[in-house]
């Protein structure tokens, strides 16, 4: 999801969108992103919209938050009017599968009561490895789910530790392993790699537990200490280590080559995958530009050149809705050049790479001057794409600002 912009206009009260907006709506990918925003304990390296029950205490719950779901996914059939059936489905969070399987089968009715789902949809949840189970599986499976997501991290302990992550080093490679046998084709894992502590053969055996689970998706992203988190405080209180940029160029390198060695081939810079039906569709619809509705506390939505964004807390966002009104904080309408903008950020990182008609003269300019530097494939460019080397990337955000300009 995009990160949040630091101001915005006010959306309106009732959730409505330009006429422009609306257009050519059901030309581009559509699909509905849904925030989950409850966990059993927080992450220290964590910065997304989550809560503890600790931290909600009766001011909101699985009921309220589900009840506003369901009346956020009505005004957002209202507000698209001749929306199409949901593409790809994709509950994030936060955790998931806290939800259990009835209220997860839930979340896909009321979807599909409000838009309904194109055939073949693809629909993924994300999930702890300790909230899962055989039984979970089999019931998310029934329930209409496609593909499932795990956050494993890490398979060593004491980078678990470090990260605050709760589950074993083993359970992840074992719910994998319990989403293939329940019958889910798609089931990704993901990894951190960076972590203080970390070591060269710490990340090699997490990556070989990865291939071990058999799964036909893996996405892996350097660890970025956030502000506000448990570990930027710990940095600043010099009791770890900043990652290492060099350490973190090493890192991916290595991940680069184990999984390409198992026939896992990168098609977004921090993501791989067996063969074209493995990727995320839903991801990749953020990554061409296409419209999503995202539902739930602090949840993002995009429909023609209009961003916008929920208020965080949920017992706000229940009470909101509860009123009849939208539960969007604030939007941004983007105009010709924001969107090419954000068009050069998120499509570079993609292995097709970008059309060199989103660049202006200056970033063609720029264009040459990078496959001069390794950072661009020669050939692709003549042919009219920037596509990055492998070296690029290493530095795709250095280059996506050399594009921009």
């Amino acid at each position: 999801m995009p990160a949040q912009p630091p101001s915005g206009e006010p959306a309106p009260r009732d959730g409505s969108l330009p006429a422009g907006a609306l257009a050519g709506l059901g030309s581009r990918p559509f699909g509905v992103y849904v925030h989950v925003p409850f966990c059993a304990t927080r992450c220290g390296y964590c910065d997304f919209n989550t809560y503890t029950a600790d931290e909600l205490g009766s001011s909101a719950g699985f009921s309220s938050w589900l009840e506003g779901l369901r009346a956020e996914l009505d005004l957002a059939a209202g507000v698209l009017g001749t929306a199409p059936p949901a593409q790809t489905v994709f509950v994030g969070g936060g955790t998931p599968s806290l939800l259990g399987v009835e209220r997860l089968g839930e979340v896909l009715a009321a979807i599909r009561a409000s838009f309904g789902l194109a055939a073949e949809a693809e629909i993924t949840t994300e999930s702890n490895p300790e909230s899962t189970s055989p039984e979970f599986f089999a019931g998310i499976r029934a329930a209409g789910y496609t593909r499932v997501s795990l956050g494993m991290q890490s398979a060593a302990p004491h980078v678990l530790r470090v990260l605050e992550r709760r589950h074993t080093p083993g359970r992840a490679v074992a719910a994998a392993r319990e989403a293939r046998a329940a019958g889910f084709g798609h089931v990704n894992l993901d990894l951190i790699y960076g972590t203080p502590g970390e070591t060269t053969d710490d990340l090699r055996a997490s990556a070989d537990a990865v291939l071990e689970a058999g799964v036909d998706h893996v996405s892996a992203y350097s660890l970025i200490v956030e502000d506000g988190t448990a570990m930027a405080r710990k940095v600043r209180r010099g009791e770890l280590p900043m990652p290492d940029e060099d350490v973190l160029a090493d890192r991916y390198e290595l991940l680069d080559r184990v999984l390409g060695g198992a026939g896992l081939r990168w098609y977004e810079v921090s993501n791989w995958a067996a063969d074209d039906d493995a990727r995320c569709e839903h991801n990749l619809g953020y990554w061409r530009g296409g419209d999503w509705w995202g539902a739930g506390p602090g949840a993002h939505s995009h429909v023609g050149g209009v961003r916008w964004w929920n208020v965080k807390h949920p017992a706000r966002y229940s009470a909101l809705l509860a009123d009849g009104g939208s539960p969007a904080q604030a939007r941004e309408v983007l105009d010709a050049e924001d969107r090419r903008i954000e068009r050069i950020m998120l499509e570079l990182r993609l292995a097709e790479g970008l059309a060199t008609d989103a660049l202006d003269e200056e970033g063609l300019v720029a264009a040459k001057e990078a496959v001069a530097d390794g950072l661009l494939r020669e050939a692709e460019l003549r042919a009219g794409r920037c596509v990055l080397t492998d070296r690029g990337r290493l530095l795709a955000d250095g280059v996506v600002q050399r594009l921009i300009g």
